[in-house]
């Protein structure tokens, strides 16, 4: 079966990470299911003087293991991401008619913000929504006093002989 690359990029997060474990082949393993929004602007080639139409591509993406609990715990609502991943044709026969569907499956995702901000984020989050987070349902959390060091304090980028 062949699989077709697909890129989001500029994305941000439509609602919490839903985290589950379900069994595989080798125990129980993590999956998470996100949806990401991300925006482009195409100019009108009816009229070149107008302004350009937005439109919005929603992509839910199903993420496995160690990734889908880094996400869970990491990212929420708004939280902004790259991801790359695989588009896999998922059509399957149901009441003896054909279901066409698509599933795509996340192979690598960029956390576009600071571990600072992305807390700063879902603490907001949980104060808006009341509802429960990855983080409240029993999982070890970031302390909430974490800040990044500025660039000079760690270690540099390119290290001079």
């Amino acid at each position: 079966m062949a699989n077709v690359s697909v890129i989001q990029r500029h994305a941000h997060l439509a609602g919490a990470v839903k985290i589950e474990f379900v069994n595989g082949r080798e125990g129980r393993i993590a999956k998470a299911v996100l949806t990401a929004i991300s925006n482009t602007r195409r100019a009108n080639r009816a009229n070149a003087g107008e302004a350009r139409e937005e439109e919005s591509t929603a992509i839910q993406w199903t993420l496995w293991g160690k990734q889908a609990e880094n996400a869970a715990e990491y990212l929420g609502k708004g939280s902004h991401v790259n991801i790359v991943g695989r588009l896999r044709n998922n059509n399957h026969e149901k009441d003896g008619e054909t279901v066409y569907g698509m599933a795509f499956t996340a192979e690598e995702i960029d956390y576009l913000e600071s571990r600072a901000e992305s807390e700063a984020r879902r603490t907001r989050s949980d104060d808006n929504d009341g509802a429960p987070s990855a983080r409240n349902s029993g999982e070890q959390a970031a302390p909430a006093a974490y800040t990044r060091k500025p660039r000079n304090a760690r270690q540099p980028a390119h290290a001079d002989a």
